[in-house]
């Protein structure tokens, strides 16, 4: 008997039709599994990553984690491809076949239902259209626009948080039991001493959990965040109508033990745990979302977006971000302008005052000191993604095609940029097409700032401004051009580096003393009477470009006259070279156990 099917009521050009039907619903359901193989796999190799940073942690194997974060950014564009590759093998897939595509999404979205990361899945069905059809998803009819498969109580093995109950055992030993549980298998030099710490800080910060209710529980989950040369274990302490959220960093000490450096508690310490101006986590998850919704409930002002970009889903979180903006334009009617502060040379910024970003174009032609073009820009932000930002660089979503309602721009905007980045924009329909830009969290521009500071601001931020710099010196980071316009203050007071067409690493350049003038002419000379090759700096040079004002010059001088010396660079520089990583804590140096109950045993390695 053939395996044919026969409709006895159809003739046969209709027997042949629903055998084409039939033949491409099989292609169609076989391309969807496919895109989901491809998700799969893309998540399988992060959780891999995720395994060999808890190895790393317990090794001490530090230098190991710059390549690392280095190669898991091209992890999403490599399974994209192989996709593509396999669907074009497999099923000869149909690049420009809009309803081929609307049969494929059909049964991607039923084989999504069941699916423990559905949010990820819909974002990589749409990056794969929009690669196979060489579009964007600006009014794209088959992307997944707003999510379709709820990621409410999705069940993760393991679970997504451990609870524990004081009540039974008690708090300090439920403590030790919870960090015991991750099972690291280098020792704590003294977890007994530790946890009492933790405790002493929790009951000096809050009393609400001191007369247990019924309810009272420790949430914890289940992985750690690794990060530089720290794990981090983030939960909360339930407790009647009351949670503390809690984050507590383990690192390495002098002995080689595990030790708990603090507990972090103020929301504004976890706000800055997680921000993008530092590298992205590695966690070793089995439901991304439900990872985000306990974050998003221990720190309700930060954005979904971000998070998922912080757990190193960068394309989730560029997705969720889009949405947001769609969302916001909707609900509201300001008009974009351009940005406060001084006009870059290489850049026209502008922003939605009612939203908390700013939108980066590249200018057609740069300032008259400027000797680079735009794939050079455009490699410098790649850049920022591949270093340790240690806080003090802002990261951006790259967006090509960016669709931009056209009523929404300010006359005096749209002229501007149709002025200084014509070949960055087109007006299509309704639309402002923004070819390629650049977003990132809005600051307040550093000379603005200056210019308004109180005394006791403008030491705070002038210090801050320093320590910026030699942050990213030590992490191999030369940020060029040092002038007060490129940094931000951001919202919790922080100085973050923002201009980067000038980027280099630390490596690369050569810093040199300025040679004596070889005659009192040529020291009057308004140029300069030394030759200076490319990569050449001449840190004495810095004091003229920034110290103007006599009130930033006075605090620079006090904090930072080592910057303006070669010596200090150089020996930045011999440290890299010789592999030393420091670790530089996201959170205050007075909140570290060993400084804040003076205990000397608990000095870091």
């Amino acid at each position: 008997m053939s395996g044919r099917v026969v409709y006895p009521d159809l003739n046969n050009a209709e027997h042949d039709l629903m055998r084409r039907i039939g033949s491409s619903e099989a292609l169609a359901h076989r391309a969807a599994e496919i895109l989901l193989d491809g998700i799969d796999r893309h998540f399988e190799t992060l959780r891999e990553a995720s395994a060999e940073a808890r190895q790393r942690f317990e090794t001490g194997n530090w230098a190991a984690a710059g390549p690392a974060l280095r190669a898991r950014l091209e992890y999403y564009d490599e399974r994209l491809a192989e996709t593509i590759d396999r669907l074009d093998a497999e099923v000869a897939i149909r690049r420009r076949d809009d309803d081929f595509w609307r049969r494929i999404k059909h049964h991607y979205t039923g084989l999504m239902i069941d699916h423990k990361r559905p949010e990820l899945a819909e974002t990589f069905f749409n990056s794969v259209i929009t690669r196979v059809q060489r579009s964007t998803y600006v009014r794209h009819p088959l992307i997944y626009s707003r999510a379709t498969i709820s990621t409410e109580h999705i069940p993760a093995d393991p679970p997504v948080y451990r609870s524990y109950y004081p009540t039974e055992h008690g708090f300090r030993e439920t403590l030790v039991q919870i960090f015991q549980d991750f099972g690291w298998k280098r020792p704590f030099t003294d977890l007994e001493r530790d946890t009492g710490y933790v405790v002493r800080a929790l009951t000096e910060q809050t009393a609400e959990w001191v007369e247990q209710d019924p309810n009272h529980q420790i949430q914890v989950l289940s992985s750690a965040f690794y990060r530089n040369k720290a794990a981090y274990v983030i939960g909360k302490v339930v407790n009647g109508n009351f949670e503390t959220p809690f984050v507590v960093p383990v690192i390495h000490d002098e002995q080689g033990g595990l030790m708990l450096d603090t507990v972090l508690l103020a929301s504004s310490d976890l706000s800055m745990l997680f921000s993008l101006s530092r590298a992205y986590f590695l966690v070793e998850l089995d439901v991304p979302s439900g990872y985000v919704e306990f974050l998003s409930g221990i720190m309700p002002h930060s954005l979904r977006s971000e998070l998922y970009s912080a757990l190193g889903f960068l394309k989730q979180g560029k997705t969720l971000f889009f949405r947001d903006l769609v969302h916001h334009l909707r609900q509201s009617n300001d008009l974009f302008v351009e940005a406060p502060g001084t006009r870059g040379q290489v850049m026209h910024v502008f922003n939605l005052p009612s939203y908390r970003y700013v939108f980066k174009i590249i200018k057609d032609v740069f300032g008259p000191t400027k000797n680079i073009d735009r794939d050079t820009v455009k490699q410098k932000f790649r850049m920022v993604r591949e270093v340790d930002r240690v806080g003090r660089l802002a990261d951006a979503v790259e967006f090509e095609n960016l669709a931009l309602p056209l009523n929404r721009f300010a006359p005096e905007l749209l002229e501007e940029l149709q002025r200084v980045a014509a070949s960055s924009i087109e007006i299509v329909g309704d639309d402002l097409i923004v070819k390629h830009c650049y977003v990132e969290r809005r600051m307040t521009p550093l000379n603005v700032y200056l210019d308004h500071a109180t005394p006791a601001e403008l030491d705070r931020v002038v210090r801050g401004y320093g320590n910026a710099i030699r942050e990213l010196a030590i992490a191999n980071i030369f940020a060029g051009d040092l002038l007060w316009r490129n940094f931000g203050v951001t919202r919790h007071g922080r100085v973050v580096f923002y201009d980067y067409d000038e980027l280099e690493y630390l490596t690369d350049c050569r810093f040199r003393r300025v040679p004596e003038p070889p005659n009192p002419e040529a020291e009057m000379s308004s140029e300069p009477w030394y030759a200076a090759s490319p990569g050449d700096v001449f840190p004495e040079e810095f004091e003229t470009f920034l110290l103007g004002d006599p009130r930033v010059r006075e605090l620079f001088l006090k904090y930072h006259a080592q910057l303006l010396t070669p010596e200090f660079w150089i020996e930045c520089q011999r440290r890299v070279e010789a592999g030393e990583v420091v670790e530089f804590f996201p959170y205050h140096e007075s909140l570290r156990f060993f400084r804040r109950y003076g205990d000397q045993a608990l000095v870091p390695a």
